[in-house]
């Protein structure tokens, strides 16, 4: 049994530890799906904290033969997030949207936007929207497929050969894609 599976296995036993440190590994990834959905960082701090709250309360219904846990913490985050945003009128940007709090941290990221922005502009229109739908607007590969109105297989294609020409367009870009194509697995 991997370390992982046993943190969720004491988690599901009721072991706070367990929960803690789920949260170390995964509240960076989790709170960078919800702020980009949300667009406001205190609102993300709540709904991350929510998020663990649900996850605390529903570890029981995690089954690591259907799938990854770092997916099924994704889902209930994207939903919370969703929830919250469906509640009233909070998709009208009103707030500063700096992510970084100084100078300092912007510097570490080496990524340059302008740049990647730039390059998914060279894809093909179908794979930019793939992308935009599944990265940037939080949809499952279900509910993008639906937007998109193509088969299922077709989309997952699409995204699959759109973060392939990312690789070769903008090198910087190869540790994110690495991590953005384990969480599609």
């Amino acid at each position: 049994m991997s370390n992982e599976l046993e943190r969720i296995s004491q988690l599901q036993n009721g072991d706070r530890r367990a929960l803690s440190s789920l949260y170390d590994d995964y509240s960076g990834a989790l709170y960078g799906v919800i702020v980009r959905m949300c667009k406001d960082e205190a609102q993300a701090q709540d709904l991350l904290q929510e998020t663990f709250v649900k996850i605390w309360q529903k570890c029981g219904s995690y089954d690591p033969k259907k799938g990854k846990f770092y997916t099924w913490a994704y889902r209930i985050a994207r939903n919370t997030t969703l929830n919250f945003l469906r509640k009233g009128n909070n998709l009208i940007q009103n707030e500063d949207l700096s992510v970084y709090s100084n100078k300092a941290e912007t510097d570490e990221n080496n990524i340059d936007v302008l740049a990647l922005n730039g390059t998914i502009k060279k894809l093909e229109s179908h794979h930019q929207k793939a992308l935009e739908l599944v990265y940037f607007q939080g949809l499952t590969h279900r509910e993008a497929h639906q937007e998109m109105d193509v088969p299922l297989g077709t989309f997952k294609s699409y995204v699959q050969q759109a973060l392939r020409k990312l690789r070769e367009l903008y090198p910087p870009l190869l540790l994110l894609m690495a991590l953005l194509i384990e969480r599609m697995l």
